[in-house]
């Protein structure tokens, strides 16, 4: 009964020892782990690069233990990253892009003008700062590249929803609406200023009853 006992016993520590071999073979597996060298290429590297033109889907720890299934956030938080310090210069395709970015994203609470009389506002959404301020019209363009990314306060962030170039003509047409409300005369056209100078004036405003 013992010798039976040792030898199943035995047996049963083989069996184990083979489910090891078997782990670690799927552990260890012949191929190139990152950082390895391998003189298959000139440069002596296993990890090749990326095709010119490849756009990463996901990057970082996360992506490489599953597989790439996760990892998207830091693929993100990497373009807004290089893209908040490069401005793309000021054009009308930008204040195109910007104008319809916004009307999407943007004048749902802030309104077509940017007072933050938007169509939820007004039925019972809190109302947003206006950018016309004085605040928000001495702020940088980064403040707003920022607020859009980040979200502030009950707005949430867009990062997922605006590529940072988008995030850029939305500034930009920011920009544009508070000009047009700040707008100075002499910096109009000639046509326009003498346009305005020949309209009538506004008459005042009627006050309410009992004030």
């Amino acid at each position: 009964m013992r010798l039976r006992t040792a030898a199943l016993a035995a047996l049963l520590l083989c069996g184990v020892s083979g489910c090891e071999r078997v782990m670690r073979g799927m552990y260890e597996q012949p191929r190139y782990d990152p950082g390895e060298r391998s003189a298959l290429f000139p440069d002596g590297r296993a990890t090749r690069p990326p095709p010119p033109g490849s756009v990463a889907n996901a990057i970082g720890d996360l992506a490489a233990t599953s597989s790439g299934r996760r990892g998207q956030a830091e693929v993100a938080e990497r373009e807004a990253a290089s893209a908040a310090g490069a401005p793309p210069p000021l054009t009308r395709a930008l204040l195109r892009r910007g104008q319809e970015r916004y009307g999407i994203y943007c004048l749902p609470c802030h309104s077509p003008v940017g007072d933050g009389d938007g169509p939820i506002v007004r039925r019972g959404f809190p109302r947003p700062p206006s950018y016309h301020e004085q605040r928000l019209r001495e702020a940088p363009d980064r403040h707003f590249f920022d607020v859009i990314t980040q979200g502030r306060g009950i707005m949430y962030s867009y990062a997922d929803r605006v590529t940072p170039e988008d995030r850029w003509a939305i500034v930009a047409y920011i920009r544009a609406l508070q000009l047009s409300q700040h707008a100075p005369i002499a910096a109009l056209p000639p046509a326009l200023q003498e346009k305005l100078a020949a309209m009538p004036p506004e008459p005042p405003a009627a006050r309410e009853p009992g004030r």
